[in-house]
């Protein structure tokens, strides 16, 4: 008996499909709550910088729980692919700055391209940081 591969598993695609549609609903829920005032899109670029970070700090406290199976690997594919890949959105990043290049406005476009590649790189830098804080914290108390 030959098992599917993990990503072909209906359970699978469920999880992240679930995850996806509650990451959605709070982007959605973000830009509502937060409205852009003027050309650029600040709300989505904030949206982006923060999933960046939170997918940084879960699979980085993933990584030192131990492999990738089992509940984690559920974790995984329902938090970090499904909520935080429906949460962020590079493709109305990349939509909206080609939008902002039509309109003219050259200095925003590279501004929206370069901030949100460079902050959401940071940002899942320092979200890897701070859980391998947490988890170093955690575990000094409990060897305490």
């Amino acid at each position: 008996m030959t098992h599917r591969p993990v990503h072909l598993r209906p359970s699978t695609v469920a999880l992240v499909a679930a995850g996806g549609a509650v990451g959605t609903a709070l982007r959605e829920g973000a830009t509502l709550a937060f409205p852009d005032r003027g050309d650029f899109p600040l709300t989505l670029l904030i949206v982006n910088v923060l999933g960046a970070f939170a997918l940084g700090m879960l699979l980085e406290v993933l990584l030192r729980l131990g492999p990738d199976a089992g509940r984690r690997r559920a974790i995984r594919l329902s938090v970090g692919t499904g909520v935080l890949g429906g949460f962020t959105t590079y493709s109305a990043f990349a939509v909206g700055t080609v939008e902002l290049l039509q309109a003219g406005l050259v200095g925003l476009a590279l501004l929206n391209a370069l901030g949100t590649v460079v902050l959401g790189a940071a940002a899942t830098f320092a979200g890897i940081i701070a859980a391998g804080t947490l988890v170093r914290r955690r575990d000094a108390e409990a060897t305490a």
